[in-house]
């Protein structure tokens, strides 16, 4: 899928379903944009009026006024009704369509990215759309229909002066289209130090408890400050050229004003066909005509700006469109086999060298080795293999090259389980069943396995988990973790240092569960080499600096005594 698909799908979101809601709210800024025609034809005539030469009673014009104002009800009911519809909608829309383009990248993909740059997507970029191109929408509409209605009726009356104040508003314009350039800058600018603010709190947050065992507070509050000052120093720039330019146009408007009004006084006491409320007329509708045209400058670059952001995240959702190939994939049967695999993150720097490895179905395998050994790695590749990982070699899926699977497929059959958890402020049942519906045997099938009886009788399964989980302990987190794969049905389950950050007691607890699950393939990245524990793996595949090593059963492993047999001495 090309960017500009993308990009065209999610502007097309503001008018999804909210057609009628556009369409009304645009007749209310078209006649509202009347408005102001009408009232400036009242005070004419009124003028006119009072010194003789009116066409209309003061009745009449009264009348007419009733007229008007009936009229202004009825253009901003539909402004109340249609309009705050559509911007709900519209935004509804677009952040539902983001969001779900989002959770469909590839892992391999967003791993690779900075979530930084799709919450600042999601929250300050957001707001800059609704505020600088949907909302603006209709005020852009109102702006361009007063400007065109002042232009008729004033061709109506004077060609003449109409011309003159043409020639006069030629100023004002110059100064917005000179502008505009400058100010849609500075609203990317804005958003980039966004992006950059969002981040920089993400990082704070997310870290407080390593800032405070480093009593590191003064070094991250001068971090923050840096982030805060130059966020608010390109805001206060864009402020700054804003007021300069309204000053400008609104100076060039008055100027412009000025002249028509002396033009219109020598035409009407020349006799020229002008009458003192013509006048008056005129330099009511100039109001009409200089203001759209000051404000065009901050219009225009707020909605570029706007427009420049959804296209900045519709290529970042671009890059998460590659789905795989077309087979699907079906529960292991055979097995998992890895044949001279190579991976690199960057090129020149190979992580994963010429590795062959296979995985039965059914049976349970441990990597161990170092850190830096490449055990992580060799998981999530077989995790990543329908996800355009770039590598070499083949990993085929019983008797299916991963590269030819559908991603949606392989995430079907396998389960990932990592060290840190992520669970969601919502209840306990929520977490395990991801918010979908289950037969209730088969959630509590599910609980029993994972060994999660026990937390539900005292707590219930609808106890609030809290923020990430801050609820419940690493052991109940990773035994959620473990019954959403089992509810999920996978015929695979990764495993990727899960036991870590866990005491020893509920770390052994926590693996013996694992090896307790029959019927479903496991592959555990472990660094804990539990000699009980080990020896109930089928096999133990030992990493060294991104090769394979060596693998087999904990004796085979003990009797050859080479690489394993020292790790295991030394962890001993």
């Amino acid at each position: 899928m090309k960017t500009k698909s993308v990009y065209v799908e999610l502007k097309s979101q503001f008018h999804r379903d909210n057609y009628a809601n556009f369409i009304l709210a645009v007749i209310g800024a078209v006649l509202s944009g009347m408005m102001g025609m009408g009232v400036s034809w009242i005070l004419g005539e009124l003028l006119d009026t009072a010194s003789g030469k009116g066409n209309h009673s003061i009745t009449e014009l009264l009348w007419i006024s009733w007229g008007v104002a009936v009229f202004f009800l009825f253009a901003s009911f539909l402004n109340y009704y249609a309009k705050p519809r559509y911007v709900k909608k519209a935004m509804q829309n677009y952040k539902d369509t983001l969001f779900s383009k989002l959770t469909k990248k590839n892992i391999s993909s967003f791993r690779n990215e900075n979530t930084a740059d799709y919450l600042s997507a999601l929250t300050n970029d957001c707001t800059s759309i609704e505020t600088n191109l949907v909302d603006k929408e209709f005020w852009f509409i109102y702006r361009m229909s007063s400007f065109f209605f002042a232009l008729a009726l004033m061709l109506f009356y004077s060609p003449l002066l109409t011309a003159v104040a043409i020639g006069v508003t030629f100023i004002p314009l110059l100064v917005s289209l000179m502008s505009g350039k400058k100010l849609a800058a500075g609203e990317v600018k804005v958003s980039e130090g966004n992006k950059s603010f969002t981040a920089t709190n993400s990082d704070c947050l997310n870290g407080f408890s390593v800032v405070k065992s480093f009593r590191a507070e003064g070094a991250v509050s001068r971090l923050f400050s840096k982030e805060n000052t130059k966020l608010e120093e390109s805001k206060f720039k864009r402020t700054r050229l804003r007021i300069f330019i309204d000053t400008l146009s609104q100076l060039s408007g008055m100027s412009a004003q000025v002249t028509v009004f002396f033009v219109g006084a020598y035409l009407a006491l020349s006799g020229k066909g002008l009458s003192a409320g013509n006048v008056m007329i005129f330099v009511n509708l100039m109001n009409f005509v200089v203001s759209p045209v000051a404000e065009l400058p901050g219009l225009l670059a707020g909605r570029k700006a706007a427009d420049a952001l959804i296209r900045k995240v519709a290529a970042s959702l671009e890059k998460s469109s590659y789905t795989g190939g077309d087979t699907v994939l079906s529960g292991l049967s055979k097995s998992i086999c890895l044949m001279n695999v190579s991976f690199s993150y960057e090129e020149g720097n190979e992580i994963l060298h010429d590795v062959s490895a296979e995985f039965e179905a059914g049976k349970s395998y441990a990597i161990v080795g170092a850190s830096g050994s490449g055990k992580s790695t060799l998981l999530n590749l077989i995790l990543s293999g329908a996800c355009g990982a770039e590598y070499s070699g083949k990993i085929s899926w019983d008797d299916v090259d991963l590269k030819d699977s559908s991603s949606d497929s392989l995430f079907d059959q396998v389960s990932s389980i990592q060290q840190n958890v992520f669970v969601f402020n919502s209840s306990i049942k929520d977490n395990i069943t991801m918010f979908r519906d289950f037969p209730e045997e088969k959630v509590q099938q599910a609980v029993v396995r994972a060994n999660l009886g026990e937390l539900i009788s005292e707590r219930g399964e609808d106890y609030l988990c809290g923020e990430n989980g801050n609820g419940l302990s690493g052991g109940e987190k990773q035994r959620i973790s473990i019954a959403r794969s089992l509810l999920k049905d996978s015929s695979v389950l990764l495993a990727d240092e899960i036991t870590a950050a866990l005491d020893p007691q509920t770390a052994y607890k926590v693996s013996s569960d694992i090896l307790d699950l029959s019927g479903i393939t496991r592959v555990v990245v472990t660094h804990a080499l539990d000699e009980k524990l080990m020896r109930r793996y089928d096999k133990i595949l030992v990493m060294r600096n991104g090769r394979l090593e060596e693998q087999g059963t904990f004796d085979e492993l003990m009797e050859r005594r080479k690489y394993f047999h020292a790790l295991f001495t030394v962890g001993s």
